[in-house]
């Protein structure tokens, strides 16, 4: 059997590794990757290909511009011109980006299988460009994995369940599989002195790009730093950009991005997380981390069912007092996203196929 693997940002890499690396170990599958180019980053690409022993690339499209249109189209025709010569089995894609929604597209239109790793999600805000994405992937998508049993159920709610030739399977979450990977080697960064502290992460363009909403936050965090606890934030390139424009100062810890596996070291040794990521929401919970989300909704409601996770918002009283809630708080984190090895499962269930 031969598996096209179809990534281009960092999560997916982090998300695929672990599937890669059970798929050389456990099966005589062939995996080739494609990687976009949608973003990069050297030190983990390293990491994955050269310490994990996962195949590289065989295939790097170098698509990092443009409109999400532009971006899209361009991955299209240059993946379908891939399939066409390597002739695949079936095509797995990771997640919600442009690269995701493009691999599911030109593999669905030559009639090559799609499988969807973390199907199911939905925020059921039209507005993100990742539920677009999510929600057109999972239609076309042969092969749909599952992360949680909520994640069944939106599917079956829009009648996935009468689809001929799809098959949904709730095998856990290989971002649980990869997180405690790499835990084991996780390394603190440099800059970090703090005994407690808070991890804060923000970037998404509803936040970022809106003055009022940005001005929140960074008055929250600003408040939060000064009188409850240090706030540790590695910044990125789009929020950096937006505090500049908007004339804001963000008066907390600034370090620069981080590496996946010093991401993780923070988050461990965080007494809460502060975000308006998808992914470091489901990680805090891994690590028994409260998080408290700057959004207005959330693709993990279970999370916020059983209060390990708040909604807040751009409100800078609710993240304010989110921070003093939540610093101390405790709870038990093995009711959600399987027991870890999402990746096996994904092989076993490739295997009854072949």
């Amino acid at each position: 059997m031969k598996i096209i693997t179809v990534v281009g940002a960092r999560p997916q890499f982090i998300k695929a590794s672990v599937v890669s690396k059970a798929i050389l170990e456990h099966s005589n599958i062939q995996e080739i990757i494609i990687h976009t180019g949608q973003h990069f980053d050297a030190n983990m690409s390293d990491f994955f290909f050269e310490d994990l022993k996962i195949p590289k690339p065989k295939y790097n499209l170098n698509i990092d511009s443009g409109s999400h249109g532009a971006m899209t189209g361009r991955m299209l025709e240059e993946i379908e011109k891939i399939l066409l010569i390597e002739k695949p089995d079936a095509v797995m894609v990771y997640g919600d980006t442009n690269s995701t929604l493009a691999g599911a597209l030109a593999a669905s239109k030559l009639h090559i299988k799609v499988v969807h790793v973390e199907a199911g999600l939905r925020s059921f805000n039209m507005k993100m460009p990742e539920e677009i994405n999510r929600i057109l992937t999972d239609r076309i998508s042969n092969i749909l994995f599952c992360s949680t049993d909520k994640a069944i159920e939106n599917l079956s709610s829009e009648g996935f369940e009468n689809y001929k030739d799809t098959s949904i399977h709730n095998i856990g979450d290989v971002m649980k599989d990869s997180a405690f990977l790499f835990e084991k080697i996780s390394q603190k960064p440099s800059e970090i002195n703090f005994d407690e502290f808070f991890l804060c992460t923000f970037h998404r363009a509803e936040n970022t790009d809106d003055k009022n909403r940005l001005s929140e936050i960074v008055e929250a965090l600003n408040t939060i730093h000064k009188e409850i606890m240090p706030v540790v934030l590695p910044l990125h390139p789009r929020t950096k950009k937006m505090l500049a424009e908007h004339k804001l100062d963000l008066n907390i810890k600034l370090i620069d991005p981080v590496s996946y596996l010093e991401m993780i070291w923070l988050i461990k040794n965080s007494k809460a997380v502060l975000t308006d990521s998808g992914g470091l929401q489901k990680e805090a919970y891994f690590f028994n981390r409260p998080c408290i989300t700057m959004r207005d909704e959330t693709e993990w409601v279970e999370l916020i069912d059983v209060g390990a996770n708040i909604l807040t918002g751009a409100n800078k009283n609710n993240i304010m007092k989110a921070a003093r809630t939540y610093k101390d708080m405790v709870f038990d984190n093995s009711q959600f996203y399987g027991d870890g090895k999402a990746s096996q499962k994904i092989v076993k269930i490739f295997e009854a196929l072949n």
